[in-house]
């Protein structure tokens, strides 16, 4: 509560100083000027749709630019015509408004206003979660005003994703914002024209929607996107990727890892937590049992578990489950693969890798599988399986959710051997043939086209390119066929 009149005047004074546009009708020409992300008018829409009495959360990872979207959603919306003094900004995190509830900071802005009316607002919170029980204060907004449009954003997205679910069902809509997709690494980089959209349909698997004017250079920013393309400001500054340890590291994963997790989990043993993520960032699409991570990391198996839970909540990791040559899930999961969420995490702990450095091909699979992580379905697995003499993997697979039966296969390599050597594919192969899948893709280096071996066609595509045409699809909600 405030206690003291002149402390009211002070966060006044601080909410005219965060809404520029309630005097001069623009944002801050830092925040205009910056490149707009491809999530944009989609998060616009949402923020804009005043047919479902819901508040909207924006959540996501540390750095990826949520304060930079809301930004950019309120000069459009000032652009479409909305009264600049109808749209408040608050940042939770400002100490001078920490002590106050929402209620009380929408009521500060209006009166900063001088508006009697709470009617037709849009109210963006940015990083909410530094405000206990903000689900309980969002909650009360959202039933008692009823023609206003709250959104709510924040980087601890373990507890917004927690009590968004608990607290919010019904009047909470969630919006993801995640790291860069390599599609969106190409854009913010100006490099649109590096990529030729193509046609072309067979079957069910479209082919060759995307092909490239250079591959070479197409190539090179690839690399550069594994080792630093997941943030912005990584991306727009040559400064921080000289350094990317110093913005990576310590701004996004010491922060999640020191901070918000032992806060919103109560960890007691924060360099456990750390060592363990380093286990999984270094082995980033390798195959892991509870066993062998215990014996990696040193961490014991009955902590595990909380400790990928914490991780994958906070938007660091991804695991990935498997089934069997026949399509299968096991009844058993003993194992699983698991990712990280965007593949210039392992670079800030270790080190750029090169094209041509041993580890390449994991973070190559990294990044072809963060690209689909951000899609709100489950349908996409690993196959893996032994039986007898015989085993063999399929990197990924795309299941129908209904029916359970694989749709699309792909082999993910960093390689032009097989393009030459396509019977030596032979776990695709099999997989193909227990599936009645009769068309698969197969990623390469540089090589693309179309092989026949026995019955089946394998597409073979670059795999900077198909990358780039999986964010593509995630971005535009092109998920129900494969992507070449």
């Amino acid at each position: 509560m405030v206690e003291i009149g002149y402390q009211k005047e002070q966060i006044i004074e601080r909410l005219k100083f965060d809404n520029p546009w309630w005097a001069n009708g623009k944002i801050d020409k830092y925040y205009d000027e910056m490149p707009r992300r491809m999530y944009q008018e989609k998060f616009h829409a949402l923020v804009a749709d005043w047919s479902l009495h819901r508040s909207l959360i924006l959540m996501g990872p540390r750095r990826v630019g949520k304060t930079v979207l809301i930004f950019h959603t309120i000069q459009e919306l000032i652009l479409q015509g909305v009264n600049p003094q109808k749209i408040i900004y608050i940042s939770i995190e400002t100490p001078i408004y920490t002590s106050n509830s929402l209620e009380e900071l929408f009521l500060f802005s209006r009166e900063a206003l001088c508006s009697e009316s709470a009617d037709g607002f849009f109210v963006f919170f940015d990083e909410i979660q530094y405000l206990k029980g903000w689900e309980i204060h969002l909650k009360s907004l959202t039933d008692s005003y009823h023609n206003c449009k709250f959104i709510a954003s924040g980087s601890a997205a373990a507890a917004l994703k927690l009590k968004s679910m608990e607290s919010g069902a019904g009047r909470f809509t969630d919006f993801q914002l995640p790291p860069l997709t390599f599609c969106e690494y190409i854009h913010l980089k100006g490099l649109d024209s590096l990529i030729v959209p193509q046609t072309g349909q067979m079957q069910d698997v479209e082919f060759q929607s995307f092909g490239t004017i250079d591959i070479d250079l197409l190539n090179y920013h690839f690399i550069n996107y594994l080792n630093f393309g997941g943030y912005p400001e990584v991306v727009i500054s040559e400064r921080i990727q000289s350094n990317p340890a110093q913005f990576i590291r310590s701004d996004i994963i010491d922060k999640v890892l020191l901070r918000d997790l032992p806060s919103l989990y109560g960890v007691s043993d924060v360099q456990e937590l750390n060592a363990f993520f380093s286990v999984i960032a270094y082995n980033s699409g390798n195959e892991f049992s509870q066993g062998n991570l215990s014996t990696l990391s040193g961490v014991k198996k009955d902590t595990i578990r909380k400790y990928i839970e914490y991780l994958e909540a906070a938007f660091l990791v991804k695991i990935l489950n498997k089934i069997d040559i026949n399509a299968k899930h096991f009844q058993r999961v003993t194992s699983f693969k698991m990712y990280l969420t965007n593949p210039s995490l392992r670079c800030a702990l270790f080190k750029p890798l090169q094209a041509t450095d041993d580890k390449i091909g994991e973070l190559v699979e990294t990044a072809v599988l963060s690209q689909f992580f951000p899609r709100t379905d489950s349908s996409i697995c690993y196959a893996n399986w032994k039986a007898g003499k015989m085993s063999g993997e399929v990197d990924v697979v795309r299941m129908n959710p209904a029916t359970q039966k694989v749709l699309w296969a792909t082999e993910v390599k960093w390689s032009n051997r097989y393009f030459e050597q396509c019977k030596e594919l032979h776990s695709l192969l099999s997989f193909m043939q227990k599936n009645g899948l009769k068309e698969a893709v197969v990623t390469s280096i540089d090589k693309k086209g179309t092989k026949q071996v026995e019955n089946f066609t394998l597409h073979f595509v670059p795999t900077a390119l198909y990358t780039y045409h999986i964010g593509y699809n995630t971005i535009h909600n092109i998920c129900d066929i494969n992507n070449y």
